[in-house]
């Protein structure tokens, strides 16, 4: 799904501290997501690797998993803690090592300027030259641990209408309670009807693994105001409406005798067991003992 590639700053000199902890490996996860403008994600754990003063083209924006990290910014060291949240904006000189021997662990999201600036037009309903942040270091815990939550989601695949909505929540969210002159979110207003028509575009291609802005594109909203209002009007975000689509639908077709494993196939779930994890949540039991007392 995802193609590893080698990374961008990976060119940059590589320097190491003192030897490394016995108990800790370095280990590093890095990939692109063509659809987000081949945005670059890193998930890492640093123990000796110093990343000397460099700069980026795009932004880097991410939250320390794990102990602490000192970096050099706007002239001087800081020190970002675990559940802390770091924001380098594009062209900005920075550089990075760990404060303790065991090394820090941290999810980043490398997103353009295009990604950037398109989301912050679909949150407040205004142009941005370029969303800009004066603290490099930011403390807000659940912004935070909405951005772990997206990170893992977007590491792990999954399907595009959850990975559309959390990533366009959470970058949103950093430019609305954080950039520089950041005008506010967009009222919603009432869109009964945009909702009506979302949720017909689903029920007529549960089986596929729709985007926000097939969604979107369809009632006419932009992709991050629709996942509001649809979640105003119903209590559920669109990825979860869908999942519960393809499940009652699955339920259908096991019901006319459709094996299961055909029927998670039909409905767009990876494999059986795809289905039966969302089966046994929504419904409360297997898909197996489901049938058994058909």
């Amino acid at each position: 799904m995802y193609k590893t590639v080698r990374p961008r700053f990976a060119m940059l000199w590589p320097m190491t501290l003192s030897q490394p902890h016995p108990r800790i490996q370095e280990q590093t996860t890095f990939w692109r997501i063509p659809q987000y403008d081949n945005m670059e994600m890193l998930h890492a754990t640093y123990v000796t690797h110093v990343f000397p003063r460099h700069f980026h083209e795009w932004y880097a924006i991410g939250m320390i998993e794990r102990n602490n990290y000192t970096f050099y910014h706007d002239g001087s060291m800081r020190d970002i803690a675990q559940g802390q949240i770091v924001v380098i904006n594009p062209g900005e000189i920075h550089s990075g090592h760990a404060v303790v021997e065991d090394g820090w662990t941290y999810r980043m999201f490398y997103p353009g300027v295009s990604l950037m600036r398109r989301i912050a037009y679909e949150v407040t309903g205004k142009y941005w030259s370029l969303p800009a942040f004066s603290q490099s270091v930011i403390d807000d815990p659940v912004l935070a641990q909405a951005m772990q939550r997206c990170h893992r989601v977007l590491e792990k695949g999954n399907m595009h209408l959850l990975r559309d909505t959390l990533l366009r929540d959470v970058l949103g969210q950093l430019i609305v309670r954080h950039a520089v002159n950041s005008p506010k979110v967009m009222p919603t207003g009432h869109q009964r009807q945009a909702v009506v028509a979302a949720k017909r575009y689903m029920q007529q291609h549960f089986a596929a693994n729709i985007t926000l802005e097939d969604l979107a594109n369809e009632v006419g909203l932009s992709p991050y105001h629709l996942a509001r209002v649809f979640r105003q009007e119903t209590g559920l975000p669109p990825h979860q409406y869908l999942l519960q689509l393809k499940v009652e639908r699955a339920r259908m077709y096991m019901e006319s005798g459709i094996a299961i494993s055909d029927a998670a196939l039909m409905c767009g779930f990876t494999d059986q067991s795809h289905l039966s994890r969302h089966f046994k949540r929504i419904l409360g039991v297997t898909p197996g003992q489901y049938i058994s007392q058909l």
